[in-house]
């Protein structure tokens, strides 16, 4: 599910769950050892995080598995994507750099906002569905708005559309774009940036970065949490979420 290598003191670790590496327990035990090992290794200086599947990035959860969960199993991987991930992310001394490729839709979003710097493709896509399947994007309801402003945070989350790399650097979700093939390269040269500082000064240096823009975040996180654990169990989301799984559009009840 991970492919791992470390070069020139850059660790990067690709997603690779084809078709589109879906999100589940195994895939995000998988990711967080593997940022667990580039942060205890004292010769990794940054660390990449990008994807080895073709045109995506990352799909968002495994709805056929999500579908299939208890509410508490449910309420683990949320958790364990919303909260613990980002906990990791943030307790890790050395940068981390999302490489984006292809779609990221939902789940996707949350693994690339927990990285420090975003280099996405100049022809990637970005999306929030969560809404359409029966889901809410809830963590992004914690943070987006600060980005982005309140109105256009309610347009991506609420309306669910597509919008293009170009938008998502113009609203300040990505911070550098790159030709398609040049995404990891990009990426790696960053990280080469970032591996020629004092660790000490980046180990200090991210650690007050981080406080100092929590905004928040890990309350915000833990009501994130509940909130998708609540959304599962109406009749709606397994009705969303069934509609995916078959293809058909879903019926959803009356208000």
């Amino acid at each position: 599910m991970i492919r791992y290598e470390v070069q020139d003191a850059v660790a990067q670790i690709l997603l690779d769950n084809p078709p589109v590496n879906g999100i589940s327990h195994e895939l995000l035990d998988a990711l967080m050892a593997r940022l667990r090992e580039a942060g205890g290794d004292p010769e990794v200086r940054a660390i990449i995080i990008g994807s080895a599947v073709p045109g995506r990035f990352c799909g968002g959860l495994d709805l056929g598995k999500f579908l299939e969960s208890s509410p508490a199993a449910a309420h683990a991987v949320t958790h364990k994507l919303y909260f613990e991930l980002f906990e990791l992310q943030s307790s890790l001394p050395k940068p981390v750099i999302a490489a984006v490729t292809g779609a990221v839709r939902g789940g996707g979003m949350s693994i690339a906002i927990t990285c420090d710097m975003l280099v996405a493709a100049d022809n990637a896509t970005f999306g929030y569905p969560e809404m359409d399947v029966g889901l809410l994007p809830s963590i992004h309801f914690n943070h987006l708005h600060r980005i982005v402003g309140r109105y256009r945070a309610f347009d991506l989350l609420f309306t669910g559309r597509v919008f293009t790399a170009h938008e998502a650097m113009t609203l300040g979700l990505v911070g550098r774009l790159a030709p398609e093939g040049d995404v990891l390269a990009n990426a790696r040269k960053l990280g080469a940036v970032f591996a020629g500082k004092s660790p000490e000064l980046m180990r200090l240096g991210k650690a007050a970065f981080v406080r100092v823009t929590d905004n928040g975040y890990r309350q915000g996180a833990a009501a994130a949490v509940d909130l998708v654990s609540t959304v599962f169990g109406t009749q709606d989301c397994r009705e969303g979420l069934s509609a995916f799984v078959e293809k058909r559009k879903p019926q959803w009840g009356k208000a």
